[in-house]
């Protein structure tokens, strides 16, 4: 397990994920049930921008370095939850660091929620546990992702979020992925499962697609942001999500902001965003 997401951290697929990310979860807080966050692949939890590592990519800037200028108010309404946190993170202004999902989550929750995050590379778990030693919400493993999915669903709560995002930089990782995504779906079907997908040359978004709608479950959606062509050793094109057990009016939210996002993101005409139901809700 070589993949560190500090090099990546904050680029257009993290956007995505977590605007995505924070609407999910203000869904689920609005009923007063406590719920439960389960991140497969947690990494650290907060990344510098201006460090070395995001020094050598500078990803970023694609990503949230696009973001500083406000988008229309009906969109920035629905943005709110992640701009504050961005706000929070970096109280001197500009955007130096940058949270990951465990972050987020964490900034999200009220005290009777909690969170599993789960991260294998040795060295980001450390760091994980450190970082957040002091809040009792939180749970920090070191196992491979399926073994998470499948030792913390269904979760005690009945509730929450289960977030899949492998790096898919080994043979076979899509495959692997819409696997997670069905025992998970076995073990905990009432649960909000969010599976982030690349968009490249290799098709990997059409595998993943194809298994979700078998799978069948009213209320799953595709959510995809592509920012230029997809072509062979050309990198992360855009990506996308599929978003099982889907909020209600969610569609509906993420229809604003997609088209938005991806016309901020992407690179002259390719910029694009849309929002496609794969099992409608019922």
């Amino acid at each position: 397990m070589n993949y560190r997401h500090a090099y990546h951290a904050g680029n257009h697929g993290d956007v995505l994920k977590h605007i995505v990310m924070t609407r999910v979860l203000a869904h689920l807080a609005k009923k007063d049930k406590p719920f439960r966050v389960i991140d497969a692949y947690a990494g650290t939890g907060l990344y510098a921008l201006d460090g070395v590592e995001a020094g050598k990519t500078r990803e970023w800037e694609g990503g949230i370095g696009k973001l500083a200028e406000p988008f229309a108010p009906e969109i920035e309404a629905l943005l709110t939850p992640f701009r504050q946190i961005i706000a929070a993170l970096n109280p001197e202004g500009g955007t130096r660091r940058y949270p990951g999902s465990p972050e987020i989550a964490l900034r999200m929750m009220r005290p009777r929620d909690a969170l599993i995050a789960n991260e294998l590379h040795p060295e980001d778990s450390d760091l994980l546990a450190s970082s957040y030693a002091h809040d009792p919400r939180v749970t920090v493993t070191q196992l491979d992702a399926a073994a998470s999915v499948k030792g913390n669903c269904p979760p005690p709560e009945r509730r929450g979020l289960v977030l899949l995002d492998p790096p898919y930089e080994q043979l076979g990782e899509a495959e692997k992925a819409a696997k997670m995504l069905e025992a998970g779906l076995r073990r905990f079907s009432t649960g909000i499962f969010m599976l982030w997908y690349p968009v490249k040359a290799k098709g990997e978004e059409d595998l993943l697609a194809e298994a979700a709608r078998t799978l069948g479950v009213a209320g799953t959606l595709k959510v995809e942001m592509r920012v230029r062509e997809p072509f062979r050793q050309g990198g992360l094109a855009g990506s996308g999500l599929i978003i099982v057990n889907t909020p209600w009016k969610l569609n509906e939210e993420l229809s604003l902001i997609l088209p938005a996002l991806g016309s901020r993101l992407g690179i002259g005409e390719w910029g694009r965003g849309e929002v496609e139901w794969l099992v409608p809700s019922r």
